[in-house]
């Protein structure tokens, strides 16, 4: 785990999505508001004002390429990344 902002630019770069730590994604989340339910594996993240909900699952330690993808599009469309 590195600092949350090299974590963040690391996600928002996008060269990296498939070797992306799935706590470091929940820690960015969480660090943007996003309340957490955990519901057997899924991890599902919500956000007054924000529309979409996220379900994550983890892949081992890892993120879902995927879904760290959809992350970052969240965050680029709602502008949370200051």
């Amino acid at each position: 785990m590195g600092s949350l902002e090299s974590v963040i630019e690391k996600l928002l770069r996008g060269s990296s999505d498939q070797n992306f730590d799935f706590e470091d994604l929940r820690r960015v989340l969480k660090s943007m508001g996003f309340a957490e339910r955990i519901k057997g594996g899924n991890h599902i993240f919500s956000k007054d004002g924000v529309v979409e909900i996220l379900n994550l699952q983890p892949l081992g330690s890892k993120a879902k390429s995927y879904q760290v993808k959809q992350v970052r599009n969240l965050i680029v469309k709602y502008k949370l990344a200051g």
